[in-house]
């Protein structure tokens, strides 16, 4: 037998919020969304190709950066103001109306139900797993 030390088992990763997973979740499939709509207005020539191309790709491109910023400060309002133009994206064409409402009542759960999880989460880890140890630095093992 060694004198070696038992292995030390490394800390468990903290679970990313169930907000910003839904929130970025809707946001990266809003932005395949409507890069396929931009396809279709292309294909229809509602206005010029390069009018086209530009508003869509940096609508698409938007929503991808936002995914991505999703749970960081100013994160689920920049998501927001992403939904109000896909909206305005209705007026061009009108088809997008159907799927922008959708997406706004996809965006709307993902922040309510987000939250409401995190919240049964919390309660969950307080009442069975206690505080965490301030003195590990590291959250407890789920």
């Amino acid at each position: 037998m060694s004198d070696a030390p038992a292995p030390v088992p490394p800390a468990t990763a903290r679970k990313r919020p169930a907000r910003q997973l839904f929130a970025s979740t809707v946001l990266g499939l809003e932005a395949l969304v409507v890069f396929f709509a931009t396809l279709v207005a292309f294909g229809l020539r509602v206005a010029p190709s390069a009018a086209v191309w530009t508003a869509g790709g940096v609508l698409a491109v938007s929503l991808v950066l936002m995914a991505g910023a999703a749970g960081r400060p100013g994160g689920y309002l920049a998501g927001s103001v992403g939904q109000v133009f896909l909206v305005a994206a209705a007026l061009v064409v009108p088809m997008m109306a159907v799927i922008a409402v959708v997406f706004v009542v996809l965006w709307v759960l993902a922040l309510v139900l987000g939250g409401r999880v995190d919240a049964e989460r919390a309660a969950w880890d307080a009442e069975h797993l206690g505080p965490p140890d301030a003195s590990e630095g590291a959250a407890p093992a789920r």
